[in-house]
């Protein structure tokens, strides 16, 4: 990171302080505002660097946005705990305290947002369980075996293969300003398949981080066990044919991070509100804007087509060939939503948008307000 380390250095011990100076009610209030207020001035820096200089950003500027917004992960998800009473508060008694015992009580909360394996990705990790890995505790950091963490290197190998091969397949192909009508359809399932490989492969390198310095699960333990979950689940990604358990699943610690922080407190559309908010988190390119509300359109119309499915499908026939059509359609319209967010450029996303791939989630929205309307009149 270089000097802009300092980006993140000065928002850890802000939210440090907030935590440690302010009631349980309010910590959570507080430290929202202040981070997503610094991480939006960051990206503000970026959108101009990109997009009204016409530069290209520093990686290094890149890489410290990305610490950035996993540490507004662990911030937030911290604030939450202890506006939920599930971590206790440090502000009680604070002058009664020595200058020592402040430092004390404020240093596990600066090692947790600062620790390095969070700072360079993988899954998020809850305070009570860094807190009790450091600890020592045996029942929630068991140790892994060699084999263990070779298992999960061959997987990393293989995933990197495929993208050998999978970019060689999409440099030796036409690009969407190139293509031409159905031709587009392959650029987009090629292209899109490209990204998928390097995110899974970055998740299990991180997940391998995580655990080699003791914050992971033991290998063949069940997901999510003791607050632990890993980002990938490759296999449900590639098979389902549901968007909604696609959403789930995809980068799933985030997922719940996102359900805890926005859905479950939203009165008024926590979908859209979700994936607004997963928008602006995520730097508010207009690509990423697009796609993530795409992304909430067809998850709601997801909802009621599968519904609707399952009352009216009754052989086992059409069963398979229902969920053959619909987890070709799924995987299409994930592809569609990957190269809009992945995008920078407002002209590709205009590409993208007037090309023949617009039917897939155009045929979501047409059954949406269909089955929609249905539903209307049956209630």
């Amino acid at each position: 990171m270089g000097s802009f380390s300092v980006l993140v250095f000065i928002p850890a011990l802000c939210s440090m302080v907030l935590i440690y100076s302010l009631d349980p009610q309010e910590v959570h209030r507080w430290t929202f505002f202040f981070q997503m207020s610094w991480q939006t001035l960051c990206h503000l820096g970026l959108h101009y660097t990109e997009y009204y200089l016409q530069e290209v950003s520093s990686m290094r500027f890149c890489i410290t946005l990305s610490s950035l917004m996993l540490l507004t992960q662990r911030v937030t998800s911290l604030s939450l705990d202890i506006c939920e009473g599930k971590v206790e508060a440090a502000s009680g008694g604070i002058r009664s305290r020595s200058l020592f015992e402040h430092l004390c009580k404020a240093l596990p909360y600066f090692s947790y947002f600062l620790f390095f394996p969070a700072l360079l990705g993988g899954p998020l990790c809850s305070f009570q369980r860094f807190q009790a890995c450091v600890q020592g505790s045996s029942s929630l950091c068991p140790r892994h075996s060699f084999w263990a963490l070779a298992w999960r290197g061959l997987q990393i190998l293989g995933l990197e293969g495929l993208k050998v091969v999978m970019r060689a397949v999409v440099s030796a192909g036409a690009g969407l300003a190139d293509c031409q009508q159905f031709q587009c359809i392959y650029v987009m399932w090629s292209t899109a398949g490209l990204f998928k490989l390097t995110y899974y492969s970055h998740w299990l390198l991180d997940d391998s981080l995580l655990c080699a310095a003791g914050f992971g699960s033991e290998f063949g333990q069940s997901p999510g066990q003791e607050g632990y979950i890993p980002d990938a689940d490759i296999w449900t990604l590639e098979t389902t044919h549901r968007i909604s358990l696609f959403t789930r699943k995809w980068n799933q610690s985030t997922a719940q991070w996102l359900r805890r922080l926005i859905f479950q407190h939203g009165r008024a559309c926590p979908l859209l509100q979700t994936f607004a908010f997963s928008a602006w988190w995520h730097g508010l390119h207009p690509g990423q804007v697009f796609g993530f509300l795409c992304w909430a359109v067809m998850v709601e119309a997801d909802y009621l087509i599968h519904a609707f499915a399952n009352l009216s499908i009754r052989s086992w026939l059409m069963q398979l060939l229902y969920r053959t059509l619909t987890w070709a359609h799924t995987q299409l319209i994930i592809a569609y939503i990957m190269l809009a967010v992945e995008v920078r450029s407002v002209s590709s996303l205009w590409l993208l948008c007037n090309s023949y791939n617009s039917v897939f989630p155009m045929l979501y929205c047409i059954l949406l307000f269909l089955l929609a309307k249905r539903k209307y009149k049956f209630n």
